[in-house]
C-alpha cells in the first residue's frame, strides 16, 4: 500500500513539474504484451511514459534499468523494485551475472510489457537519436509475439538542465506511435533502421533543431 501511494505520488509530481502529457496518436494504452522504446536524456524518461499509462495498466509495464545504477543504496533500490516494479540489467559484461536478454525475455515470459531505451545511454550531444543497440533486435527476434511501440519524449532534458536545482516551467510530451513487429526475413540492420526512423518521425521536425 505504502508503495502504491509513491507510486502515484510520482506520477502526479511529474506532472506537475513538467506539465507532462500523453499523446496516443499511433495506438491506445493496450494489455497487450509490448515494448515501449523511447530516446533517451534524462534519468526521469521512463517515470514520464510509466506515469502516461493508466493505472491499472502500470503494475505490468516495466521499466528496465541498470542494475548498477539502481542499486547504489536502499533508497533507489526500494523505489525501482518496490514503486516501479523494474526489471534490472546488468550493463558492464565484466560484472555480470546474468544474460540481459534472459532477463528481458523473463519479464515478457511472465506477462509484462517493457520500456527501454535502445539507444543504451543517455543521450546528452546534438544528436537527436544515437545509434540503437542491438537488444531490440534480438528479443524481437526470439519473442516474435511482441509489438514495438515508439515513444518519442519531447523536452524532459531541458526541464532540469545541468547545473540546475529548480526545474524549468517547460511542456513535456510523451508521443506513442504505431506498433510495429519484427518482419519475417528482417535482418537486424533492417529492423533497427526500421524502429529507429519510427521514433525519429514522432520527433518535432523529425529530431532536426
Amino acid at each position: 500500500m505504502f508503495a502504491e501511494l509513491i507510486a502515484r505520488a510520482c506520477s502526479a509530481a511529474i506532472h506537475v513539474v513538467t506539465g507532462a502529457r500523453a499523446l496516443w496518436v499511433g495506438c491506445a494504452p493496450s494489455s497487450e504484451h509490448r515494448v515501449y522504446y523511447g530516446n533517451h536524456a534524462s534519468h526521469g524518461d521512463f517515470v514520464l511514459i510509466w506515469s502516461s499509462m493508466p493505472p491499472a495498466l502500470r503494475r505490468q509495464v516495466r521499466p528496465v534499468a541498470a542494475a548498477e545504477y539502481w542499486q547504489r543504496d536502499s533508497l533507489r533500490r526500494y523505489l525501482i523494485d518496490a514503486v516501479f516494479n523494474g526489471v534490472l540489467v546488468e550493463r558492464e559484461a565484466g560484472n555480470r551475472h546474468q544474460d540481459p536478454l534472459q532477463v528481458l525475455r523473463d519479464a515478457v515470459d511472465e506477462g509484462c510489457s517493457l520500456i527501454l531505451f535502445p539507444e543504451g545511454t543517455r543521450n546528452i550531444g546534438d544528436e537527436p537519436l544515437l545509434p540503437f543497440k542491438s537488444g531490440i533486435y534480438h528479443l524481437a527476434r526470439q519473442r516474435p509475439e511482441l509489438e514495438f511501440v515508439p515513444v518519442w519524449i519531447d523536452n524532459l532534458k531541458r526541464v532540469m538542465p545541468k547545473g540546475r536545482f529548480l526545474p524549468l516551467p517547460l511542456l513535456c510530451t510523451a508521443t506513442f506511435g504505431t506498433p510495429l513487429r519484427l518482419q519475417a526475413d528482417e535482418d537486424k540492420a533492417a529492423f533497427l533502421a526500421r524502429s529507429r526512423q519510427a521514433l525519429l518521425a514522432l520527433a518535432p521536425n523529425g529530431g532536426r533543431a
